[in-house]
Protein backbone atom coordinates (compact mmCIF):
# COMPACT_ATOMS: atom_id res chain seq x y z
CA UNK A 1 0.00 0.00 0.00
CA UNK A 2 1.34 3.42 -0.97
CA UNK A 3 2.26 5.83 1.80
CA UNK A 4 0.84 9.35 2.07
CA UNK A 5 4.17 10.71 0.85
CA UNK A 6 4.02 8.47 -2.22
CA UNK A 7 0.45 9.58 -2.99
CA UNK A 8 1.59 13.21 -2.77
CA UNK A 9 4.53 12.48 -5.06
CA UNK A 10 2.15 10.69 -7.42
CA UNK A 11 0.02 13.82 -7.68
CA UNK A 12 3.11 15.50 -9.19
CA UNK A 13 3.15 18.67 -7.09
CA UNK A 14 5.63 20.35 -9.46
CA UNK A 15 2.79 20.68 -11.97
CA UNK A 16 0.30 22.27 -9.57
CA UNK A 17 1.48 25.88 -10.05
CA UNK A 18 0.26 25.47 -13.63
CA UNK A 19 -3.24 25.00 -12.20
CA UNK A 20 -2.97 28.01 -9.89
CA UNK A 21 -1.82 30.43 -12.58
CA UNK A 22 -4.95 30.45 -14.80
CA UNK A 23 -7.25 31.02 -11.82
CA UNK A 24 -5.09 33.93 -10.67
CA UNK A 25 -4.94 35.58 -14.09
CA UNK A 26 -8.63 35.04 -14.78
CA UNK A 27 -9.72 36.39 -11.40
CA UNK A 28 -7.42 39.41 -11.68
CA UNK A 29 -8.80 40.17 -15.13
CA UNK A 30 -12.37 40.03 -13.84
CA UNK A 31 -11.70 42.15 -10.75
CA UNK A 32 -9.83 44.72 -12.86
CA UNK A 33 -13.13 45.51 -14.64
CA UNK A 34 -15.10 46.28 -11.49
CA UNK A 35 -18.88 46.48 -11.74
CA UNK A 36 -21.77 48.86 -11.25
CA UNK A 37 -24.97 48.04 -9.43
CA UNK A 38 -28.26 48.46 -11.23
CA UNK A 39 -30.50 47.07 -8.53
CA UNK A 40 -30.53 45.95 -4.91
CA UNK A 41 -30.95 42.39 -3.81
CA UNK A 42 -33.53 41.77 -1.12
CA UNK A 43 -32.08 41.62 2.40
CA UNK A 44 -32.19 38.05 3.75
CA UNK A 45 -33.51 39.12 7.16
CA UNK A 46 -35.79 41.92 8.22
CA UNK A 47 -34.15 44.96 9.86
CA UNK A 48 -30.73 43.77 8.70
CA UNK A 49 -28.38 46.23 7.00
CA UNK A 50 -27.32 44.96 3.59
CA UNK A 51 -24.35 46.10 1.50
CA UNK A 52 -24.98 45.00 -2.10
CA UNK A 53 -21.47 45.81 -3.34
CA UNK A 54 -19.84 43.95 -0.49
CA UNK A 55 -22.10 40.98 -1.03
CA UNK A 56 -21.33 40.84 -4.73
CA UNK A 57 -17.60 41.04 -4.08
CA UNK A 58 -17.94 38.16 -1.61
CA UNK A 59 -19.73 36.06 -4.22
CA UNK A 60 -17.09 36.90 -6.81
CA UNK A 61 -14.31 35.87 -4.44
CA UNK A 62 -16.18 32.64 -3.72
CA UNK A 63 -16.39 31.88 -7.42
CA UNK A 64 -12.69 32.71 -7.89
CA UNK A 65 -11.70 30.30 -5.11
CA UNK A 66 -13.99 27.61 -6.51
CA UNK A 67 -12.41 28.07 -9.95
CA UNK A 68 -9.03 27.51 -8.30
CA UNK A 69 -10.35 24.31 -6.70
CA UNK A 70 -11.64 23.12 -10.08
CA UNK A 71 -8.29 23.80 -11.75
CA UNK A 72 -6.23 22.13 -9.01
CA UNK A 73 -8.53 19.10 -8.80
CA UNK A 74 -8.44 18.61 -12.56
CA UNK A 75 -4.64 18.85 -12.56
CA UNK A 76 -4.33 16.27 -9.80
CA UNK A 77 -6.94 14.13 -11.53
CA UNK A 78 -5.13 14.14 -14.88
CA UNK A 79 -1.86 13.32 -13.12
CA UNK A 80 -3.38 10.27 -11.41
CA UNK A 81 -5.20 9.29 -14.60
CA UNK A 82 -1.94 9.52 -16.53
CA UNK A 83 -0.24 7.43 -13.83
CA UNK A 84 -2.94 4.78 -14.08
CA UNK A 85 -3.21 4.61 -17.88
CA UNK A 86 0.53 4.63 -18.56
CA UNK A 87 1.03 2.11 -15.77
CA UNK A 88 -1.44 -0.46 -17.10
CA UNK A 89 -0.09 0.00 -20.64
CA UNK A 90 3.47 -0.62 -19.46
CA UNK A 91 4.68 2.78 -20.64
CA UNK A 92 6.14 3.50 -17.19
CA UNK A 93 8.04 0.21 -16.86
CA UNK A 94 11.30 2.05 -17.54
CA UNK A 95 10.53 5.30 -15.77
CA UNK A 96 13.23 8.02 -15.61
CA UNK A 97 11.10 10.79 -14.13
CA UNK A 98 9.27 11.21 -10.83
CA UNK A 99 7.92 8.10 -9.15
CA UNK A 100 4.72 6.63 -10.56
CA UNK A 101 2.32 4.80 -8.27
CA UNK A 102 1.05 2.23 -10.77
CA UNK A 103 4.27 1.59 -12.66
CA UNK A 104 6.30 1.17 -9.48
CA UNK A 105 3.73 -1.12 -7.89
CA UNK A 106 3.38 1.17 -4.87
CA UNK A 107 -0.39 1.30 -5.40
CA UNK A 108 -2.79 -0.91 -7.29
CA UNK A 109 -4.13 0.31 -10.63
CA UNK A 110 -7.66 0.30 -9.19
CA UNK A 111 -6.63 2.54 -6.28
CA UNK A 112 -4.92 5.04 -8.60
CA UNK A 113 -7.94 5.05 -10.89
CA UNK A 114 -10.21 5.76 -7.90
CA UNK A 115 -7.95 8.64 -6.88
CA UNK A 116 -8.23 10.10 -10.37
CA UNK A 117 -12.02 9.92 -10.39
CA UNK A 118 -12.22 11.25 -6.84
CA UNK A 119 -10.24 14.28 -7.99
CA UNK A 120 -12.53 14.70 -10.98
CA UNK A 121 -15.47 14.47 -8.58
CA UNK A 122 -14.09 17.28 -6.44
CA UNK A 123 -13.67 19.40 -9.57
CA UNK A 124 -17.21 18.57 -10.63
CA UNK A 125 -18.74 19.52 -7.27
CA UNK A 126 -16.89 22.84 -7.17
CA UNK A 127 -17.96 23.46 -10.75
CA UNK A 128 -21.61 22.81 -9.91
CA UNK A 129 -21.49 25.47 -7.20
CA UNK A 130 -20.05 27.91 -9.76
CA UNK A 131 -22.90 27.02 -12.11
CA UNK A 132 -25.44 27.69 -9.35
CA UNK A 133 -23.87 31.05 -8.48
CA UNK A 134 -23.65 32.25 -12.09
CA UNK A 135 -26.88 30.72 -13.40
CA UNK A 136 -25.18 29.45 -16.57
CA UNK A 137 -26.13 25.78 -16.62
CA UNK A 138 -24.44 25.20 -19.98
CA UNK A 139 -21.15 25.39 -18.08
CA UNK A 140 -21.87 21.83 -16.92
CA UNK A 141 -21.20 20.72 -20.50
CA UNK A 142 -17.89 22.60 -20.51
CA UNK A 143 -16.92 20.91 -17.27
CA UNK A 144 -17.74 17.46 -18.63
CA UNK A 145 -15.62 18.10 -21.71
CA UNK A 146 -12.72 19.18 -19.48
CA UNK A 147 -12.98 15.97 -17.44
CA UNK A 148 -13.16 13.82 -20.56
CA UNK A 149 -10.14 15.63 -22.00
CA UNK A 150 -8.24 14.99 -18.76
CA UNK A 151 -9.05 11.27 -18.90
CA UNK A 152 -8.43 10.79 -22.62
CA UNK A 153 -4.93 12.31 -22.44
CA UNK A 154 -3.57 8.81 -21.83
CA UNK A 155 -6.83 6.91 -21.22
CA UNK A 156 -9.21 5.22 -23.59
CA UNK A 157 -8.44 3.20 -26.73
CA UNK A 158 -6.83 6.09 -28.63
CA UNK A 159 -5.31 8.53 -26.10
CA UNK A 160 -4.47 11.82 -27.75
CA UNK A 161 -1.31 12.13 -25.63
CA UNK A 162 0.08 9.19 -27.62
CA UNK A 163 -0.69 10.98 -30.89
CA UNK A 164 1.31 14.15 -30.21
CA UNK A 165 -1.67 16.31 -29.22
CA UNK A 166 -0.91 16.64 -25.52
CA UNK A 167 0.56 20.14 -25.71
CA UNK A 168 -2.28 21.33 -27.94
CA UNK A 169 -4.91 20.16 -25.46
CA UNK A 170 -3.01 21.58 -22.49
CA UNK A 171 -2.89 24.93 -24.30
CA UNK A 172 -6.64 24.82 -24.93
CA UNK A 173 -7.92 23.52 -21.59
CA UNK A 174 -5.34 24.65 -19.02
CA UNK A 175 -4.61 27.83 -20.96
CA UNK A 176 -7.60 29.29 -22.79
CA UNK A 177 -10.51 27.53 -21.07
CA UNK A 178 -9.20 27.68 -17.49
CA UNK A 179 -8.07 31.31 -17.66
CA UNK A 180 -10.88 32.87 -19.68
CA UNK A 181 -13.37 30.56 -17.95
CA UNK A 182 -12.37 31.86 -14.53
CA UNK A 183 -12.75 35.47 -15.71
CA UNK A 184 -16.15 34.71 -17.23
CA UNK A 185 -17.42 32.97 -14.09
CA UNK A 186 -16.34 35.80 -11.79
CA UNK A 187 -17.90 38.44 -14.05
CA UNK A 188 -21.13 36.49 -14.45
CA UNK A 189 -21.36 35.97 -10.69
CA UNK A 190 -21.71 39.74 -10.39
CA UNK A 191 -24.22 39.87 -13.23
CA UNK A 192 -26.34 37.18 -11.58
CA UNK A 193 -26.67 39.40 -8.53
CA UNK A 194 -27.91 42.57 -10.16
CA UNK A 195 -24.62 44.16 -11.23
CA UNK A 196 -23.30 45.14 -14.64
CA UNK A 197 -19.81 43.91 -15.42
CA UNK A 198 -17.97 43.46 -18.70
CA UNK A 199 -15.89 40.49 -19.76
CA UNK A 200 -12.20 41.53 -19.75
CA UNK A 201 -10.87 40.85 -23.22
CA UNK A 202 -7.31 41.47 -22.01
CA UNK A 203 -7.54 38.08 -20.32
CA UNK A 204 -6.95 36.36 -23.67
CA UNK A 205 -3.36 37.58 -23.76
CA UNK A 206 -2.78 36.10 -20.33
CA UNK A 207 -4.61 32.92 -21.33
CA UNK A 208 -2.41 32.43 -24.39
CA UNK A 209 0.71 33.24 -22.39
CA UNK A 210 -0.12 30.80 -19.62
CA UNK A 211 -1.19 28.16 -22.13
CA UNK A 212 2.23 28.33 -23.79
CA UNK A 213 4.07 27.99 -20.48
CA UNK A 214 1.87 25.07 -19.39
CA UNK A 215 2.52 23.41 -22.75
CA UNK A 216 6.25 23.97 -22.25
CA UNK A 217 6.06 22.09 -18.95
CA UNK A 218 4.60 19.08 -20.73
CA UNK A 219 7.13 19.43 -23.53
CA UNK A 220 10.02 19.32 -21.03
CA UNK A 221 8.52 16.19 -19.50
CA UNK A 222 8.16 14.57 -22.92
CA UNK A 223 11.65 15.55 -24.07
CA UNK A 224 13.01 13.76 -21.02
CA UNK A 225 10.98 10.66 -21.92
CA UNK A 226 11.76 10.52 -25.66
CA UNK A 227 13.95 7.38 -25.46
CA UNK A 228 11.44 5.34 -23.44
CA UNK A 229 8.42 6.73 -25.34
CA UNK A 230 9.95 5.68 -28.65
CA UNK A 231 10.39 2.15 -27.32
CA UNK A 232 6.78 1.92 -26.11
CA UNK A 233 5.24 3.53 -29.18
CA UNK A 234 4.12 6.72 -27.43
CA UNK A 235 4.28 9.34 -30.20
CA UNK A 236 4.31 12.56 -28.20
CA UNK A 237 4.94 15.90 -29.89
CA UNK A 238 8.53 15.76 -28.62
CA UNK A 239 9.00 12.35 -30.28
CA UNK A 240 7.52 13.62 -33.53
CA UNK A 241 9.65 16.79 -33.57
CA UNK A 242 12.85 15.12 -32.46
CA UNK A 243 15.30 16.27 -29.78
CA UNK A 244 16.58 19.45 -31.43
CA UNK A 245 13.30 20.96 -32.62
CA UNK A 246 11.45 19.94 -29.45
CA UNK A 247 14.05 21.68 -27.30
CA UNK A 248 13.89 24.85 -29.40
CA UNK A 249 10.10 24.74 -29.21
CA UNK A 250 10.30 24.52 -25.43
CA UNK A 251 12.44 27.68 -25.22
CA UNK A 252 10.11 29.56 -27.56
CA UNK A 253 7.11 28.63 -25.39
CA UNK A 254 8.81 30.31 -22.44
CA UNK A 255 9.76 33.52 -24.23
CA UNK A 256 6.64 34.15 -26.37
CA UNK A 257 4.29 34.89 -23.42
CA UNK A 258 6.47 37.79 -22.28
CA UNK A 259 6.76 39.13 -25.82
CA UNK A 260 2.99 38.92 -26.29
CA UNK A 261 2.45 40.83 -23.06
CA UNK A 262 4.65 43.65 -24.35
CA UNK A 263 2.08 44.21 -27.07
CA UNK A 264 -0.23 45.40 -24.31
CA UNK A 265 2.07 48.28 -23.36
CA UNK A 266 0.09 50.46 -25.77
CA UNK A 267 -2.85 49.93 -23.41
CA UNK A 268 -0.89 50.31 -20.20
CA UNK A 269 2.82 50.54 -19.40
CA UNK A 270 2.21 48.27 -16.40
CA UNK A 271 2.39 45.25 -18.72
CA UNK A 272 6.13 45.85 -18.87
CA UNK A 273 6.15 44.18 -15.43
CA UNK A 274 6.10 40.83 -17.21
CA UNK A 275 9.67 41.52 -18.35
CA UNK A 276 10.68 40.68 -14.79
CA UNK A 277 9.94 37.04 -15.56
CA UNK A 278 12.47 36.80 -18.41
CA UNK A 279 15.34 35.89 -16.05
CA UNK A 280 13.19 33.00 -14.79
CA UNK A 281 13.11 31.63 -18.35
CA UNK A 282 16.90 31.56 -18.68
CA UNK A 283 17.72 28.55 -16.48
CA UNK A 284 15.15 26.10 -17.87
CA UNK A 285 15.87 27.24 -21.43
CA UNK A 286 19.62 26.75 -21.05
CA UNK A 287 19.10 23.38 -19.41
CA UNK A 288 16.75 22.03 -22.06
CA UNK A 289 18.63 23.54 -25.02
CA UNK A 290 21.76 21.71 -23.86
CA UNK A 291 21.67 18.51 -25.90
CA UNK A 292 23.80 16.82 -23.23
CA UNK A 293 20.96 17.19 -20.69
CA UNK A 294 18.96 13.99 -20.89
CA UNK A 295 16.86 11.77 -18.64
CA UNK A 296 16.83 12.74 -14.94
CA UNK A 297 19.05 15.77 -15.67
CA UNK A 298 15.99 17.45 -17.20
CA UNK A 299 13.80 17.05 -14.10
CA UNK A 300 14.82 20.46 -12.62
CA UNK A 301 13.39 22.11 -15.74
CA UNK A 302 9.91 21.08 -14.59
CA UNK A 303 10.10 23.01 -11.33
CA UNK A 304 11.85 25.96 -13.00
CA UNK A 305 9.10 26.16 -15.61
CA UNK A 306 6.45 26.03 -12.89
CA UNK A 307 8.13 28.92 -11.08
CA UNK A 308 8.20 30.88 -14.35
CA UNK A 309 4.48 30.18 -14.75
CA UNK A 310 3.73 31.62 -11.33
CA UNK A 311 5.96 34.62 -12.04
CA UNK A 312 4.17 35.35 -15.31
CA UNK A 313 0.77 34.96 -13.64
CA UNK A 314 1.77 37.30 -10.80
CA UNK A 315 3.20 40.05 -13.01
CA UNK A 316 0.47 39.87 -15.65
CA UNK A 317 -2.21 39.90 -12.95
CA UNK A 318 -0.55 42.88 -11.29
CA UNK A 319 -0.55 44.69 -14.63
CA UNK A 320 -4.25 43.96 -15.08
CA UNK A 321 -5.14 45.34 -11.64
CA UNK A 322 -2.89 48.40 -11.92
CA UNK A 323 -3.98 49.39 -15.42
Amino acid sequence: MATAQQWIAGSRPRTLPMAVAPAVIGAAAAFSQGFRITGFAEAPLADTSYAPAGSIYAIQWTVAVLALVVSLALQVGVNYANDYSDGVRGTDDERVGPMRLTGSGAASPAAVKRAAFLSFGVAGLAGLVIVALTGHWWLIGVGLVCILAAWWYTGGKKPYGYLGLGEVMVFIFFGLVATAGTAFAVVEAAAANGAVAEFPHEVWVGAVGHGLIASALLMANNIRDIPTDVETGKRTLAVRLGQRRARIGFALMLILPVLLAQGMIAVSFWYALTLLTLPLAVRPSRLVLNQQSTGPALIPALQQTSILGLGFAATFSAALLLS
